[in-house]
């Protein structure tokens, strides 16, 4: 209510529009006459005096500007006499005391903000603020340990699929560094300098070293994945394991909300043997 009140009074004593923040001398003493007339109606004063105390204050404000406090002290005395005839006696010492309470109690604060040029330092920024999304239903919502439940089973399926993928990835590794064993083996038997005829016996032995080797490869090779697909198999039962502890330990569902309305009388025991009491009078 107080902004739409201080606008209103601005209207009221013809003032222009202007920056709050960068004219806070103006700011001030619409504040002041603001507070004044709130006074003045919280009193009782009638409108007719409310106009006179805002007019009181204003001239107030002019005429202590640049005294001393034993000046403005003088001053609020001459006025208060000059307004004799504007008020009563009861709210011209209500008016007395009002600023004497407040106008110079604060009379330093008060020339300081009315009298001095203030150095203003002011920076505007915008700010683009975001309003947050708009919530689900609350009956969409899952209840806190189901929810938890079903990530820990989602964790556990995740990383089943990370061992099986680990799995996918070694073999092709496998694969790879085993052909280039075996092509590096070959290779070296293929040479170009090597290539001039020899005895078939020492053919016979490289061919067989060749086999042999080749062997050796397949085999480590083999035995690395084997492994590997061992520890991944137990790794993958004890993941589905858990799953299945988690699945026999899961939380129940939340109970649906059920309505539960006056029992009808005729369904009460008590009813139906009155029921049957009544019947068995109106057949006598």
């Amino acid at each position: 209510m107080k902004p739409q009140g201080r606008q209103h009074l601005r209207r009221l004593l013809n003032w222009e529009e202007f920056d709050e923040l960068r004219d806070a001398r103006r700011s001030i003493l619409l504040d002041t006459l603001y507070d004044s007339v709130i006074f003045a109606v919280g009193k009782g004063f009638p409108w007719v005096e409310v106009v006179q105390v805002v007019k009181f204050t204003e001239e107030l404000l002019k005429e202590t500007k640049g005294c001393s406090i034993t000046e403005a002290v003088t001053i609020l005395g001459k006025k208060l006499r000059d307004y004799q005839k504007q008020f009563n006696v009861t709210h011209l010492l209500a008016l007395c005391d009002y600023f004497h309470n407040t106008f110079i109690r604060h009379y330093r604060l008060y020339q300081y903000v009315l009298s001095q040029d203030q150095e203003v330092n002011l920076t505007v920024a915008h700010v683009q603020m975001c309003a947050p999304p708009q919530p689900l239903p609350l009956t969409d919502g899952t209840d806190r340990d189901v929810w938890r439940h079903e990530q820990q089973v989602a964790e556990l399926s995740t990383a089943e699929v990370e061992k099986r993928t680990n799995m996918l990835v070694l073999k092709e590794t496998l694969r790879m560094e085993q052909a280039q064993m075996l092509q590096k083996a070959f290779g070296v038997e293929e040479a170009p300098g090597q290539l001039q005829p020899r005895p078939t016996l020492r053919r016979e032995k490289a061919l067989e070293r060749l086999v042999s080797e080749a062997i050796h490869i397949q085999i480590a090779c083999l035995q690395e994945l084997l492994q590997y697909e061992i520890q991944a198999a137990f790794d993958i039962l004890d993941l589905r394991l858990q799953k299945k502890t988690l699945s026999l330990s899961a939380p129940p569902p939340p109970l649906p909300c059920i309505t539960t309305g006056p029992v009808a009388l005729e369904d009460s025991p008590k009813a139906s043997k009155a029921n049957k009491g009544k019947k068995g009078k109106a057949k006598k």
